[in-house]
């Protein structure tokens, strides 16, 4: 028995920077998950998909993501995506000095 669809966002990395990245409703690619396209629907994930795999230009490795429902838009359901959102681990930089 399959299991039941969850909820899905759209993620990549920039081709240029190589930053996290997650696909808007208006087709725009955004650092900030709480902006992200929350799809909630099977089919239209897989179209949303295709479309994302087409921006060759500006993203590379698109594929989807479980989330959830959160009070500020979507939270990542699992420690992988969490943990990509935040940048690399080897030193703090970038998204990382900014928390610290």
């Amino acid at each position: 028995m399959p299991r039941p669809f969850t909820p899905k966002v759209i993620t990549a990395n920039a081709l240029l920077e190589g930053d996290v990245v997650y696909l808007t409703t208006a087709d725009t690619w955004t650092r900030q998950m709480c902006q992200a396209e929350l799809i909630e629907d099977e089919a239209h994930a897989q179209m949303r998909l295709l479309d994302a795999e087409r921006q060759r230009n500006q993203v590379v490795g698109a594929y989807l993501i479980d989330v959830s429902k959160g009070e500020n838009g979507p939270e990542p359901t699992h420690f992988r995506e969490d943990f990509r959102r935040t940048g690399p681990s080897n030193y703090f930089h970038g998204k990382q000095a900014e928390v610290a």
